[in-house]
């Protein structure tokens, strides 16, 4: 009987730790299958972050050159008289490229806009460039002479009736511009006192694109 209740025992305490065993072991395991989870969910996470920081970078970069190529590119402003018929007409909207100029001088032959005399509260004026910095420029014989030569080239006048200031020779100076209006008899540009010679910094930008739809719609032809 002793011997018997010695094996009881003993099976006993064998049970026992084999369970203690096995509950360690499954804390053990529970454990790890925490941490696994946690950092998966720290992984996902992490790439959520990126995810909207790079949809966020995008949508500012995106932004960022809409603007500039509107800036740019894409500034309009309305035409104001006949005086560039028939190239442009009253009421045309024109697309002013401001970045042109930044990048090269302005040229003969060049339409642009301006404010004359740089006064903000005026209406900008379309015009285009006939005189260039540090060219003598006269009206005479209802041409265009420059350094004493007449030219044709680049310009789209002639028989100008009204040589205005420029009756007698100017001499233009290192950032001025002499401008005139193709249709020249409905023009007020730089043959006029009150306007005179356009300075570089007046310059707003090269008309490039007519947006008003018609006839002219498109580039400008000229």
């Amino acid at each position: 009987m002793a011997e018997l209740d010695f094996r009881k025992k003993h099976r006993r305490q064998t049970k026992r730790k084999q369970n203690k065993k096995k509950n360690l072991s499954l804390k053990f395991d529970t454990g790890r299958a925490k941490t696994r989870v946690r950092k998966v969910k720290v992984k996902t996470d992490r790439k959520q972050i990126r995810k909207i920081v790079n949809w966020s970078l995008q949508i500012g970069l995106t932004c960022a050159v809409a603007f500039m190529l509107v800036w740019f590119f894409g500034q309009r402003i309305s035409n104001a008289g006949d005086s560039m018929k028939p190239v442009l007409r009253n009421g045309d909207i024109i697309m002013v490229n401001r970045l042109v100029y930044n990048a090269s001088k302005p040229r003969r032959g060049d339409i642009i806009a301006f404010k004359p005399n740089g006064n903000e509260n005026t209406h900008y004026s379309i015009k285009r460039i006939v005189g260039l910095p540090g060219e003598t420029l006269q009206i005479k014989e209802g041409s265009i002479y420059i350094n004493g030569e007449k030219i044709t080239k680049h310009v789209f006048v002639e028989e100008i009736k009204d040589a205005g200031i420029a009756d007698e020779a100017i001499t233009l100076g290192g950032d001025e511009y002499f401008v005139i209006g193709d249709n020249h008899e409905g023009s007020d540009d730089s043959r006029m006192a009150d306007i005179g010679n356009v300075k570089r910094n007046e310059i707003y930008g090269k008309a490039w694109f007519v947006t008003s739809f018609g006839s002219d719609f498109g580039f400008v032809k000229r």
